[in-house]
């Protein structure tokens, strides 16, 4: 038993929980990950695994029971999340939308809006999450969508970009500016967009580095008319709702990143166990055993500081921003340390789509940048330690 396999086993999961964990370990190991590469090659979109997902009734972890969810720990998400993701990680990507664009409801939308939004995707949909515009990205302030209240409904317009599950969800999250509240912060605010409606069209899809078996669209909005019942709380509370939910959505990422490293980090320490150069197998190298005892510490540590920070959320703290900051740029920069080690290790194999740590090291990229860069963390994390 290596020491990764031993961190997980000092989880203390419930029964259930256990079982659904195993189940989804095997989903992915025996279904999922066999169909990565071709999907990758292909940059088509993964609906078999979908499908598989959907017979585990695999959204109903992170949506309660009233709405026809299981209503199990955010941990269990997390474990679920970086299982997948170590198979395919496109596929992760697909399914973990659904956890960033449903939390905002399940936590701030009334009794009303729950049981119209969150009973479809417990039962297998696809939702998506739009907060990222040609001229506002990390910076999501900036965005120019507008809301216009008009009688009992508003009138959308504006663009997004780089939204997984654009054009195959159900619903849509969408974040713009209140058109009486005028162009500041304080004017953001949320509202659900459903698919079909006039006026949201999805204008191309993106052709990636990485994740190319995911969904990437650009979206339009043109006069789009939806019912003022459809907006989240009040005009205005969008950045506050979408601050209190960073702080569970980036662990979601980290969990992605690591899935990605430890597949990675498997791939390569397999290959120089058997893998020989000048008469010895390239793990008995002293310089290779630095590295790998390097990259594990690295990997371990970004491990446990998973649980600790799954564990404050489940106890309802929500003073966790440097935290969740600290995991999402570390695990990130370790998906990308590892797996460009992994290329590395495997020399001029690891170079080609033969070998998966090609496709790893091209997905691994992105979680430096999504849901924030790096940049932008370390600013977050350094700026909390200046004294009024």
């Amino acid at each position: 038993m290596d020491i990764f396999e031993r961190l997980d086993k000092t989880i203390p999961w419930s029964e259930t929980e256990q079982i659904v964990i195993d189940a989804v370990s095997r989903l992915a190991r025996e279904k999922i990950m066999p169909r990565a590469a071709g999907h990758d090659e292909a940059g088509s979109f993964p609906w078999d695994n979908v499908a598989d997902i959907n017979l585990l009734e695999l959204n109903r972890v992170f949506i309660p029971e009233e709405y026809e969810g299981s209503g199990l720990s955010y941990s269990t998400y997390l474990a679920c999340c970086r299982e997948i993701a170590q198979a395919c990680a496109s596929t992760a990507i697909v399914w973990a939308t659904n956890f960033h664009a449903c939390g905002p409801v399940v936590d701030f939308a009334s009794h009303e809006q729950k049981m119209r939004w969150l009973p479809p995707i417990a039962n297998g949909g696809l939702a998506a999450l739009a907060i990222t515009e040609p001229g506002a990205g990390s910076d999501a302030t900036g965005m120019k969508t507008r809301f216009r209240p008009d009688g009992d409904d508003i009138i959308v317009d504006g663009a997004k970009v780089f939204i997984t599950n654009g054009d195959v969800c159900e619903w849509l999250l969408l974040f713009g500016k209140w058109s009486e509240l005028g162009d500041g912060r304080d004017a953001i605010s949320i509202a659900v967009v459903e698919k079909g409606t006039p006026g949201f069209e999805v204008e191309r899809l993106e052709k990636k580095m990485g994740h190319r078996a995911s969904s990437t669209a650009a979206l339009s909005f043109n006069g789009c008319r939806i019912p003022r019942a459809n907006l989240l709380g009040k005009p205005g509370e969008g950045l506050s709702m979408l601050f209190h939910f960073l702080n569970r959505s980036r662990p979601s990422i980290a969990a992605h990143a690591l899935g990605i490293a430890r597949a990675a980090f498997q791939e390569a320490t397999d290959y120089i166990n058997e893998r020989r150069q000048s008469g010895r197998r390239i793990v008995e190298f002293q310089g290779i055993q630095f590295m790998l005892a390097d990259l594990a510490t690295d990997l371990a540590m970004c491990e446990r500081w998973l649980w600790h920070v799954a564990a404050r959320i489940e106890a309802g703290d929500n003073n966790i921003a440097q935290e969740s900051s600290m995991l999402k740029l570390r695990a990130s920069d370790v998906a990308m340390r590892v797996t460009t080690e992994a290329v590395q290790l495997l020399g001029g194999y690891g170079y080609t789509q033969d070998f998966k740590v090609e496709r790893l090291m091209r997905d691994a990229k992105i979680t430096q940048i999504w849901e924030g860069t790096n940049q932008v963390h370390r600013q977050i994390i350094g700026r909390s330690f200046m004294k009024k």
